[in-house]
């Protein structure tokens, strides 16, 4: 009976392997979750690389850059997607898991303030985004900003946000909110293109997610610093300049210095190949390139 055993079980790992090699070289997987900003360009990324090694599968998830760290933390994931930088008590659990929390820029980007299409509103201060989302704010219709909505009920602002395990979502409270909390009765989102579609069908909206995932049935707002001030327009350009005051660094997460097939597609992502997906998908490389 033991030897039985043995066969099966041999025979189970011999199916596995012909499976997992389909029947030539065994494939290694990489596993990659987080940032729901970045997971459409890591999807795209993964299948790109397909032609390069196709020997090794990327298997990609969103959830949030906090669910990607997390996974980081507890030794699930290879890649964890970030669209905001790993905080202290996080490296400090990671470090207890005998995990080595290693950062790479992948990219950048304008974090995108969005209007209705039938809003009036051209441009917009970090302050009065404050007044807006913040704990506190006091502003709360559209009139209290010198405009009118057509369509817009009362006038009254519907705040769109995101989930707080979202990178957006600490990006911005730490950028526009000075690290202070969002006002209760904002709506928050699981995912950038959820705000994007309730911005859209939503006339008294405002939203935010990454310029990625503006559509042409959206206003995009020119953000100023100071209000009155000039104001910058979310772009490319603006977020590899710095001139856009909300555009902020894509991160991938490794445990330790990447080696192995992990690392040679963690170079490849950072590689003029990769850096032009990066590019094509609305998101400034990490580094100057030449794509044609």
């Amino acid at each position: 009976m033991p030897s039985r055993r043995r066969f099966l079980a041999a025979l189970i790992a011999s199916a596995a392997l012909v499976s997992a090699c389909g029947g030539g070289e065994q494939r290694q997987v990489i596993q990659n979750k987080g940032s729901d900003t970045l997971v459409n360009v890591a999807q795209a990324w993964a299948e790109n690389y397909q032609t390069v090694n196709p020997t090794v599968v990327v298997a990609v998830s969103g959830g949030g850059s906090g669910t990607g760290i997390a996974a980081l933390i507890n030794g699930t994931v290879d890649l964890a997607n970030a669209s905001r930088a790993i905080k202290e008590k996080e490296i400090a659990l990671a470090e207890k898991n005998g995990q080595d929390p290693i950062q790479h820029v992948v990219g950048f980007d304008a974090l995108a303030i969005f209007f209705h299409g039938d809003n009036p509103m051209d441009e917009i201060s970090i302050e009065q985004l404050a007044g807006i989302y913040g704990d506190g704010g006091e502003i709360l219709k559209w009139t209290d900003l010198g405009v009118e909505v057509p369509g817009c009920k009362d006038q009254e602002i519907v705040v769109v946000s995101r989930q707080n395990n979202s990178g957006t979502y600490a990006y911005f409270r730490d950028s526009v909110l000075g690290k202070g909390d969002f006002k209760l009765g904002t709506r928050d989102m699981h995912g950038s293109k959820d705000v994007v579609d309730l911005v859209e069908k939503t006339p008294c909206a405002i939203g935010y997610s990454g310029l990625a995932y503006a559509t042409d049935h959206i206003k995009l707002g020119c953000v100023a610093q100071e209000t009155g001030g000039s104001c910058v327009n979310p772009s490319v350009d603006t977020a590899i300049d710095g001139s856009y005051p909300i555009a902020r660094p894509l991160f991938m997460y490794t445990n330790g210095e990447p080696t192995g097939f992990v690392g040679e597609y963690l170079n490849w992502i950072k590689s003029d190949e990769g850096q032009c997906i990066i590019l094509e998908k609305g998101y400034a490389p990490a580094t100057e390139v030449s794509c044609s």
